[in-house]
């Protein structure tokens, strides 16, 4: 089958379309034939080693282990191993593979507990933008932020592939959203139903008065203390990701995080992280957004197979909005 595949960590350039053997399903395992997959910040993450640290966690200190990038699929089923039971041949499925990566290729092999029916109102375009970012956004705000009916929210990096998800779901929830974002995709977080939309190159929200319930902090821009300043008393700052690749660091984003747990035993301020972990219900949730109408995911720019080099560098360093897809 064909395939994206990296032998070593660096620029997009270490990112090789070829032939490699299929994967085949056994036990418990689902054979997916891909039909699009989605690209995210975490893959030229992964692909550049970057931050360092995380080499450290199981990636591969000189080389990365997984040598296929790619989390986000969405397909039809091809083949079942002989324990699977909720899948068949034939069926529409989404799922993300998590830290097994593999999703930029013809095919992929995948427990049946990391794969979730597709919705039925989404191509499959747009179903494999949601897994990671739809899973970052619903996790942030429902489960890590608690956000209730009423409260204000506001979503740093509000245009972005995880953003675009987050403006949608907490406005379905019920909250007052303001989502923050540059001058050329106010329109767009406008149209996605925020509230309020701040653009950062004219205003600056940890400094304006205005108190939220909750930041979803999506770009990591700012300190702590800067963004404890836009809390109401007791509120909560919940953390996940940002940064850009500027040579390579030891820690990164994962700074601002260690910071936040490192300070929170001693605020009144809840100062969470978001961690995200593959996680089948949530998927489920996730189709029942998008078929009741919760969200419409947001494509930007669609790549093929072969493309996929140029896709991990548009969305690297071209501050990509909402989701970039491959094409399979």
């Amino acid at each position: 089958m064909k395939a994206v595949v990296q032998d070593r960590y660096g620029s997009p350039d270490v990112l090789e379309f070829r032939d490699v053997e299929p994967p085949a399903a056994s036990g418990n395992e689902v054979l997916v034939r891909v039909h699009a997959a989605s690209v995210n910040a975490y893959d030229w993450h992964m692909m550049r080693g970057d931050p360092y640290l995380a080499r450290l966690t199981g990636l591969g200190v000189t080389a990365p282990k997984r040598k296929i990038r790619g989390r986000d699929f969405a397909g039809r089923v091809e083949a079942v191993g002989r324990d699977v039971r909720r899948f068949r041949p034939g069926d529409e499925v989404y799922g993300d593979l998590g830290a097994a990566d593999g999703a930029f290729a013809e095919y992929v092999c995948v427990s049946e507990d990391l794969v979730e029916t597709k919705p039925a109102t989404l191509t499959f375009e747009q179903a494999a933008a949601v897994p990671l970012a739809g899973h970052t956004a619903l996790k942030g705000l429902r489960d890590v932020g608690n956000l209730q009916p009423g409260q204000h929210v506001l979503v740093n990096g509000a245009s972005g592939g995880v953003g675009t998800f987050a403006v949608q779901i907490a406005n379905s929830m019920g909250a007052t959203v303001t989502g923050v974002c540059r001058t050329r995709n106010v329109e767009l977080v406008s149209s996605l139903g925020a509230d309020h939309v701040i653009d950062y190159t004219k205003d600056d929200f940890t400094r304006n008065g205005t108190r939220y319930d909750l930041v979803l902090d999506l770009v990591g821009n700012h300190s702590l203390t800067a963004l404890r300043r836009a809390l109401t008393p007791g509120g909560t700052i919940v953390l996940s990701g940002g940064g850009v690749f500027s040579g390579g660091s030891f820690v990164g984003p994962m700074w601002l995080m260690i910071r936040a747990k490192l300070l929170a035993p001693f605020v009144r301020d809840r100062l969470l992280v978001l961690t995200t972990t593959v996680d089948r219900e949530i998927l489920t949730a996730l189709r029942h957004l998008a078929e009741s109408g919760g969200f419409t995911p947001v494509v930007d720019r669609t790549y093929s197979l072969d493309e996929v080099p140029d896709a991990v560098r548009y969305v690297e360093t071209e501050h990509a909005r909402a989701k970039v897809v491959i094409t399979v």
